[in-house]
């Protein structure tokens, strides 16, 4: 048998070495398949080199109506800004939820999903308080006591399993919320003639998010392929009864999750059409994957109740004209 040399790419009887497209098919070996892994791991890498922490002096703040713009976009902009700031403690939470996660889990969220999110936070801030608003107030340190009955649990690798599933579902759902709102949100300014702040403050930002969406999407796919019945019911069951709007820790948080969706005209009511639509952009990648079995089934009913709630307590909340 015949062995190629690596430098001359010569045979070691002297002749040329047979390239791929001369080698008949049935002696060509299969390629193997680019596992899940090697998949995240050249994504982070891209994403890491592509979109780097936005600077925040790098923005134009200029605004045409600051009192305008915060009377509008005002609720919208303090909300997104406290939760892109609190995932320095999300990383921490993290840590607690995933006491040996993959090394590709730990660089993206550690080393790139941190510090691109915290820098969206500084903009989003820098331009809420030039607008005549106050300072955001990030939580950055109180961590759930179930985070820590999860991480003590996730020592048996089948139980980290399912709290990295939820971690993946929880990121689809997030990022994917935070495409449709920063679109909305893009779109708004420029319609209130803010076109600096829509290009050089929200345009940088949104180019990142579907980045973070696709990174917990492919995991998300690799790992539940992988999972056996009895860990995709606990899935299921724990998705069901713990799912809530990005950022909505609190009543009060869900109240103003519920602001920023009527401020973004996503939803006028807690009854709107438009709703519907919103949670079914968020929750359709968990239908076609967790729910697939329930025919008929259009989107996750948590999801929906979970928006419906948020959108009653705003309304609730929410001066009525005399």
């Amino acid at each position: 048998m015949r062995k190629q040399d690596d430098a001359t790419g010569a045979d070691d009887q002297g002749g040329p070495a047979m390239s791929a497209a001369m080698t008949p098919p049935w002696r060509r070996r299969p390629r193997k398949p680019f596992s899940v892994e090697a998949r995240l791991a050249e994504h982070v890498d891209r994403l890491a080199e592509e979109h780097p922490p936005i600077p925040v002096d790098s923005a134009d703040y200029s605004m045409v109506r600051p009192e305008l713009l915060a009377e509008r976009f005002g609720p919208v902009l303090t909300y997104m800004s406290r939760v892109e700031l609190e995932v320095e403690r999300n990383v921490l939470e993290l840590n607690l939820l995933l006491p040996d996660p993959p090394p590709v889990d730990k660089h993206f969220y550690a080393d790139v999903w941190l510090p691109q999110e915290t820098h969206h936070g500084y903009l989003l801030d820098r331009l809420q308080q030039l607008a005549g608003l106050p300072e955001s107030e990030p939580d950055l340190t109180s961590l759930a006591f179930s985070y820590k009955v999860l991480g003590a649990l996730g020592r048996w690798s089948a139980i980290q399993d399912v709290s990295r599933m939820l971690y993946y579902l929880t990121g689809v759902a997030t990022e994917q919320s935070a495409i449709l709102a920063y679109n909305k949100l893009y779109q708004g300014l420029l319609d209130l003639g803010e076109k600096a702040v829509a290009m050089t403050v929200v345009a940088p930002i949104r180019r990142q998010e579907p980045g973070h969406f696709a990174y917990y999407k492919i995991a998300a796919q690799g790992l539940w392929s992988e999972m056996s019945e009895w860990q995709k019911w606990i899935v299921r069951t724990l998705r069901r009864y713990t799912f809530e709007p990005v950022g909505a820790y609190t009543k009060k948080q869900w109240a103003q999750f519920g602001d920023v969706m009527h401020h973004l005209g996503i939803a006028v009511s807690a009854t709107d059409d438009e709703l519907t639509r919103y949670a079914q952009q968020i929750g359709r990648f968990e239908l076609e994957m967790l729910w697939a079995h329930r025919n008929g089934l259009k989107v996750p009913t948590y999801v929906l109740d979970s928006l419906h709630r948020a959108a009653h307590l705003a309304a609730k909340h929410r001066p009525h004209p005399a």
